[in-house]
């Protein structure tokens, strides 16, 4: 039994000034808008200190450091204002020393580039360095952009770790030895020192390598080249315990490929988890590393795909493997840990999402995270040897007093009697019926919608929209059949299982016929462009966040980089392209359309916007675009979100009326 549950002090001193939450009590777009209070959280090896990456106004970010054990107000030791640079992930290399990667989008030779570098910083903040951004003769606007990335926090060596870098062959006068290797190679790295051992030769196809744990490379995956960019198969290769000869572990090829995908090594074991299909769908494996290649199925869903696997501590560990039926689930292979999932979700009922999220070396204190529709989310630290479940901070305290709408699993038919799942979220204290109404489909394509909190979805309900999240055809998680060729090359099953989400909630009486709209992002802003398209009379606005709306637009813009092969592939040829893109067929469109685009997004570039924007005004249409010039796919500014949020709810009510 857990027996108590214990508040600690920097929950309540992380949290957002009293002046801000009164604000964000009378404004939900702001309330909504804001971005979480942490993007990442660790805790160090001993279990007493926690870092945690969080906002620093409207788009930066800075790095926390709290003592659990004083309960002392948290330090700030690194701080950005993105513009560019921002904190994404910062880690424990020991119990005083840790590893920030910090990133930004920068224009590249008239092309967008994010460049990463990584600092390592003591716990104080002091003796901060910069770890080499590349071995060699790279500079920050050209080979220089990738700085490299930690593959093993535990190499078995003092206050160091094992690092993934880019290798660049140095340009010499004859003066002195030049550096002639190019390609990813792995060092070992003194957080402290800086001092570099070479532990794996660089090589110019390698994507990653995969380590034990404890500082032994056991997998490297290589990328078959086509002409000079990357190809679409991939193959990994092993070493069997003690060699270090290379032998062919498994070939992928392909969006659907069939072998086994390598994600983590336990050498104690002599093992490599990974995922394979298996009927069509992905489940969880482990493959031997003593030559014999031996297969092991430890789980798999017979409706859903296995997503990845949880690890936890600086070992990475794997613990269990996640799922999602309606709801985000776990299999835990570690029969304690299932247990304790267990027990904490009775401990919170009313946030049934648990996750394990960190834990101290040995173990015995786990960092969670717990949530649901309703609940944003908060974090503990649960102590195993006490049994105490200690509160640490929440992730959205401006919504701690708000009145959240329940999101509920559905399921609706498509016009060829297929059934498509998604989730229903009705406006608090509603009737359910005869509402205005949104469908917002998701982007990716290959990804889906969950169960849980979502900042979008809950603001338009607090704006009295019921919103429909349909995880359409194309989406991952439901296996091959239902994800076809894909999004885009499948895009007429995609779109039409959109269109019939908002025809359900018509039916259904939950939407009023004539104020039904539609919103996305990213691929969900071309599903909503796309289906003003080829349904012109179902939705009376469309809304579309930094959208694809050309196809063959979408393959140009990745011709540079080495990617570009497999966007093409993705995309495909055929009549599709032409008759998929919405800005080819501005003229179909009926309704107001409104946009929003970062100019430095680099997954979409903000052309695609333009060129929709001045077509539809040159064909008399009713569209407004809204550009961003410092931001990108993500419109990562508390003030931008705020903005959108507002501006898109006034922009559907006035086409909806009153």
């Amino acid at each position: 039994m857990i027996r108590k549950i214990r508040y600690v002090a920097i929950a309540a001193v992380i949290a957002l000034p009293q002046m801000v939450l009164a604000q964000a009590a009378t404004d939900m777009a702001v309330a909504f808008g804001m971005r979480e209070s942490v993007s990442q959280i660790s805790l160090s090896p001993d279990g007493t200190k926690v870092a945690i990456v969080a906002p620093q106004g409207d788009t930066g970010s800075r790095l926390e450091i709290a003592n659990l054990a004083t309960g002392a107000p948290p330090s700030i030791i690194l701080q950005g204002n993105g513009k560019p640079d921002r904190l994404s992930n910062c880690r424990w290399a020991s119990n005083t020393r840790l590893l920030c990667t910090v990133f930004g989008v920068v224009p590249v030779d008239n092309e967008i580039g994010y460049v990463t570098r990584v600092l390592a910083v003591d716990a104080n903040g002091q003796n901060m360095k910069v770890l080499n951004l590349t071995r060699g003769g790279g500079d920050a606007l050209g080979y220089g952009l990738y700085g490299g990335s930690v593959i093993d926090w535990h190499p078995g060596v003092d206050d160091s770790v094992l690092m993934m870098r880019q290798y660049v062959p140095e340009k010499t006068t004859g003066s002195h030895m030049a550096q002639t290797s190019s390609g990813i190679g792995v060092d070992l790295v003194n957080t402290t020192t800086l001092r570099t051992q070479l532990r794996e030769t660089p090589r110019d196809d390698v994507e990653e390598y995969i380590t034990d744990g404890v500082g032994n490379i056991r997998i490297m995956g290589r990328r078959v080249t086509d002409g000079g960019y990357d190809g679409k198969e991939l193959r990994y290769l092993f070493r069997r315990k003690g060699s270090r000869e290379w032998q062919l572990l498994s070939s992928l090829s392909g969006e659907t490929a069939t072998g086994f995908d390598p994600s983590a090594v336990d050498g104690d074991k002599d093992i490599a988890y990974g995922l394979m299909r298996d009927n069509g769908r992905r489940a969880a494996y482990t493959m031997s590393l003593d030559g014999k290649g031996t297969l092991t199925q430890l789980f798999s869903h017979p409706q859903v795909d296995v997503s990845g696997f949880v690890r936890v501590g600086r070992k990475g560990r794997i613990i269990g493997v996640r799922y999602q039926t309606d709801r985000p689930e776990v299999k835990y292979l570690d029969a304690d840990l299932e247990k304790l999932a267990g027990s904490l979700a009775k401990a919170l009922p009313e946030s049934p999402l648990v996750r394990f999220i960190d834990s101290s070396e040995d173990e015995t204190k786990m960092l969670l995270w717990a949530g649901s529709d309703t609940n944003p989310g908060r974090y503990y630290l649960f102590d195993r040897t006490a049994r105490k479940l200690n509160e640490i901070l929440l992730d959205r305290p401006q919504l701690e007093n708000a009145k959240l709408a329940t999101m509920r699993a559905i399921t609706f038919p498509a016009a060829d009697g297929t059934i498509i799942p998604g989730y229903l979220t009705l406006p608090p204290g509603s009737t359910g019926k005869g509402l205005p109404a949104i469908v917002m489909p998701h982007g990716g394509p290959a990804s889906r919608d969950s169960w849980g909190f979502d900042w979008l979805g809950q603001y338009f309900a607090s704006q009295g929209f019921a919103v429909l999240q349909p995880n359409y055809r194309g989406s991952s998680g439901y296996g091959d059949s239902f994800y076809l060729k894909n999004g885009f090359k499948s895009w007429k099953t995609a779109i039409g299982d959109v269109t019939d989400a908002g025809r359900w909630m018509i039916a259904q009486g939950i939407a009023d016929p004539k104020k039904l709209a539609i919103f996305g992002w990213s691929y969900g802003g071309y599903a909503a462009l796309q289906s003003a398209v080829v349904a012109p009379d179902l939705f009376k606005a469309a809304v579309a966040v930094a959208p694809v709306t050309d196809f063959n637009q979408l393959k140009e813009e990745r011709r540079g980089w080495s990617d570009y092969l497999l966007v093409s592939n993705m995309i495909g040829t055929g009549p599709h392209v032409a008759e998929g893109s919405p800005a080819r067929r501005v003229t179909e469109i009926r309704i107001p359309v409104l946009m929003f685009h970062g100019k430095l997004d680099r997954n979409v570039r903000s052309a695609q916007s333009v060129t929709m924007d001045e077509r539809l005004r040159a064909a008399g249409k009713k569209s407004e675009l809204v550009l961003y010039p410092e931001l990108d796919h993500y419109l990562e500014d508390s003030n931008v979100r705020t903005q959108m949020l507002k501006k898109s709810s006034d922009f559907i009510k006035v086409a909806i009326g009153p």
